[in-house]
């Protein structure tokens, strides 16, 4: 069975102040770039069979430049909508909503219009994510590599695992790292976590 690859953007911005981004599309930072960059060793002698990327700029841009050539852009990776709370971090979030937590709480809807999501929202996105590669992970060819954000990828990190969407709270994703979901005897495993250049492998 293929391995799927998790990559996150590089840094962005909001990503370095820990502002919540979804919809702002935001350019990577020089040192965003740097990671992205420093990705293409990461990844020698692996093998995408398949590389999916979300439509946010960071995300692209990461792929460009960790050389993922031929990447198609998938909808459903896009970042956790924050809804009221876009480009606001949790402290500011708590002072007028003490003891949210988004892993249980969701965002609310802003008010101009841009709908928040659930957790189970989001895991839904991503369980559809997961159901299109489902074939080509167990035509066992090569790889599966999606580019996208940070709380997405823990809530589908999660979902692979067959834990509720928020149970993403478990998984702590950096910018610029790799993670690798394997298989072990038939079911979803986590190999390799957060890995960088000159510290853990693939």
């Amino acid at each position: 069975m293929g391995d799927l690859l998790l990559l996150r953007h590089g840094e962005t911005e909001w990503s370095a102040a820990r502002r919540h981004t979804s919809r702002t599309d935001l350019p990577l930072t020089p040192r965003g770039e740097e990671e992205a960059r420093a990705v293409v060793p990461l990844l020698a002698g692996r093998t995408p069979l398949t590389v999916l990327t979300s439509p946010r700029l960071r995300a692209v841009a990461t792929a460009r430049l960790a050389g993922l050539s031929g990447a198609e852009t998938e909808p459903e990776l896009r970042e956790w909508e924050y809804g009221a709370y876009e480009g606001m971090m949790t402290e500011e979030i708590r002072r007028d909503r003490p003891g949210w937590n988004i892993w249980s709480d969701g965002c609310p809807p802003s008010a101009d219009g841009h709908p928040g999501e659930l957790p189970e929202e989001v895991g839904a996105r991503a369980d559809r994510v997961l159901a299109r590669i489902e074939p080509l992970l167990r035509a066992d060819r090569g790889d599966v590599l999606l580019v996208a954000h940070g709380h997405y990828l823990r809530v589908l990190t999660a979902r692979r695992l067959g834990l509720p969407p928020g149970d993403g709270r478990l998984f702590q994703i950096f910018t610029g790292t790799v993670s690798r979901l394997s298989a072990e005897h038939g079911r979803p495993v986590v190999s390799v976590w957060n890995a960088r250049p000159g510290g853990t492998e693939l």
